[in-house]
């Protein structure tokens, strides 16, 4: 029983898989804030190269 459990505490397969994703997650979090942040200035740039063409 001992080493069952010991076994199942120390099985640690999922874990790199669980950091992906927590990394993924924070990369999403900051481009959407980058976005959110520089708005005004992308749609102005967009404008010009909408007129420009």
């Amino acid at each position: 029983m001992k080493t069952t459990l010991r076994s199942i505490l120390a099985d640690d397969a999922g874990q790199g898989l669980a950091e992906y994703g927590l990394v993924l997650g924070l990369i999403a979090v900051l481009c959407i804030g980058a976005v959110l942040f520089l708005k005004g200035q992308i749609s102005g740039l967009l404008s010009n190269v909408g007129s420009s063409i």
